[in-house]
């Protein structure tokens, strides 16, 4: 049996959000995707199921597609901030739970969580600061969990190959935990545990504060 999901609305149909959409609609999720223009929705309509065209600066329309009723929504107008500011708030106003908003500068940020949003997220920035760990370091890949703490992809130092992860004192030393192992020419990840050795072409998934985790990973 699926596994049920909350209905969740998305509102702003740009690159970023019929990207959401399109994600939620296909992990099973019964969306309802808005946007202003008409084109759009009719686009999307092919794939998305129940898209409206709505102008989510008006309260009024905001109650007459039922945005109430949801208690997920995802604000992820684009270029807009006045717009999007103003349907953040309409919003919030209905009671919504969880509100996540885009935002395009911090500054944007701040005005959303103070009119509502429960959780703003800066794209662009994101994909930005994980691109410049990437190509200045040793990483793999790179995830900012919350302020100041992540979760990296890389080669395990050469300096605790051959060793178990508690002759390594990690957390000790340096205050970063492995939770996971790819070991070279193994398909997926399993987890980390005291006992593992690492060895030369394995990959680790390791967490803990930014500075640590990139002090570890360029300790090769």
């Amino acid at each position: 049996m699926a596994k049920y999901r909350e209905p969740v609305a998305v509102l702003g149909l740009g690159r970023f959000g019929s990207a959401l959409a399109s994600e939620l609609v296909r992990l099973g999720t019964d969306v309802l995707a808005v946007d202003r223009d008409e084109e759009i929705v009719q686009r999307l309509s092919h794939h998305l199921g129940r898209v409206v065209a709505a102008d989510t600066t008006s309260a009024d329309a905001l109650s007459e597609i039922g945005l109430a009723d949801f208690t997920r929504a995802v604000i992820a107008i684009g270029s807009d901030q006045e717009s999007s500011i103003l349907t953040t708030s309409l919003v919030a106003d209905l009671g919504v739970g969880q509100i996540w908003a885009k935002a395009l500068s911090a500054q944007h940020a701040k005005i959303l969580q103070r009119v509502g949003a429960h959780h703003v997220v800066l794209p662009e920035h994101d994909m930005g600061e994980r691109v410049a760990h990437l190509v200045s370091g040793t990483m793999i890949d790179y995830l900012e969990i919350e302020p100041g703490w992540v979760l990296a992809r890389a080669k395990p130092p050469q300096h605790i190959v051959g060793r178990s992860l508690s002759q390594s004192r990690l957390r000790s030393e340096h205050r970063v935990t492995v939770v996971s192992i790819k070991p070279q020419g193994e398909p997926s990840f399993r987890h980390a545990d005291a006992d593992t050795v690492l060895s030369y072409g394995d990959e680790v998934l390791v967490m803990g504060a930014a500075a640590d985790v990139e002090g570890f990973v360029d300790s090769q």
